[in-house]
């Protein structure tokens, strides 16, 4: 049982639990369709996320993941994007 909690008014306790389990149509942060590595066997894209078989296309949305984990992929996902944009610049100059 969860102690009551006083707070203002416009405010949600820290400590709110809804109990419910989030159905299959509510899941989050979809990734890990595009892997990348060095063998075009077992991967899609290579290290700088570019297609094995296409010089002109790189992914760097979240599908270069192997796999969901516990947190929020959004600044990992932003740090590749700026990696794979220098990758980029440095190629093309």
């Amino acid at each position: 049982m969860l102690k009551e909690i006083h707070c203002e008014n416009h405010l949600i306790p820290t400590s709110l639990y809804l109990g419910k389990k989030i159905p299959w149509a509510g899941t989050a942060h979809q990734y890990g369709i595009l892997r990348f590595g060095h063998d075009p066997k077992t991967s899609a894209l290579d290290l700088n996320c570019r297609a094995h078989d296409l010089d002109n296309l790189h992914v760097v949305d979240g599908s270069f993941f192997v796999s969901s984990s516990a947190l929020n992929p959004a600044l990992t996902i932003m740090a590749n994007a700026l990696r794979v944009a220098d990758h980029l610049r440095e190629r093309l100059g």
